[in-house]
């Protein structure tokens, strides 16, 4: 059954279309599944390490972690109907292991410095759906997506490591991300052909003078995309079906 759209963007950040979405869709994965770019990830992860996903929803993600040895592993997402769901599936095929919480990003439920690892892919993508201003992001958008990255350092080791996946470039992304709050350091890869999906890797503790915060609405000419790299801006038409993703300005 085909998924669920919403009659228009800023339904993405409302917990009840999720839950409707979740009771029809069984499996979606953003930006590509893991093992489009598992060989950016796994280099930084140890079998040990408790991790922790952003926004499971009902992708594949946690499950291919548990595969490859990663068994630690914490899922959370607002929506109770996949949160259920991924329980269900996951006990199916003896993940039973896996913990499934109901929970939001903005307001994580655990203590300082629990996890090695928070992984989001596609989830803080959702918090500029109804943003109009790409370059300097209106105030309530600025306000939920520097939430969501306080509560992520927060909730991180001293030297833990946090994973974002996107389609943003570094342009619209190193200003939050590089905010002087935080102690992280930050390195970008990417993966795709045509249209190029990030990754973003940083590593709590390890900010150096080189990581310098960057002011909203720098010039694009001062960070512009890797030669050969299509801007993320011009290349909508190579995104996936969901309709958000041809439209927000991230």
């Amino acid at each position: 059954m085909a998924s669920p759209l919403p009659s228009n963007n800023a339904q993405y950040l409302e917990n009840d279309y999720w839950n409707t979405r979740f009771e029809v869709e069984q499996q979606y994965d953003w930006f590509k599944d893991y093992s489009k770019f598992k060989h950016l990830l796994t280099p930084h992860l140890q079998p040990s390490n408790s991790i922790l996903i952003l926004g499971c929803g009902n992708s594949s993600l946690t499950q291919d972690l548990y595969e490859d040895g990663y068994k630690n592993l914490t899922s959370i997402d607002l929506s109770p109907v996949v949160i259920k769901k991924m329980q269900a599936t996951a006990a199916a095929v003896s993940q039973g292991d896996i913990k499934w919480q109901v929970a939001d990003m903005l307001d994580l439920p655990f203590a300082n410095h629990t996890f090695d690892v928070v992984i989001e892919k596609g989830t803080m993508d959702v918090l500029f759906v109804d943003n109009d201003q790409p370059f300097d992001p209106r105030a309530e958008v600025k306000e939920r997506v520097f939430q969501m990255l306080h509560e992520t350092h927060r909730v991180l080791k001293s030297d833990g490591l946090f994973v974002s996946v996107t389609f943003a470039q570094q342009h619209f992304r190193k200003p939050f991300l590089l905010s002087q709050e935080f102690s992280w350091n930050v390195s970008v890869s990417t993966f795709g052909e045509g249209f190029h999906y990030y990754v973003y890797t940083l590593h709590k503790g390890r900010r150096t003078e080189t990581d310098h915060p960057v002011p909203f609405g720098w010039p694009l000419r001062d960070l512009a995309a890797p030669s050969g790299i299509a801007d993320s801006t011009m290349q909508h038409d190579h995104m996936d079906r969901e309709d958000y993703l041809l439209s927000v300005d991230l």
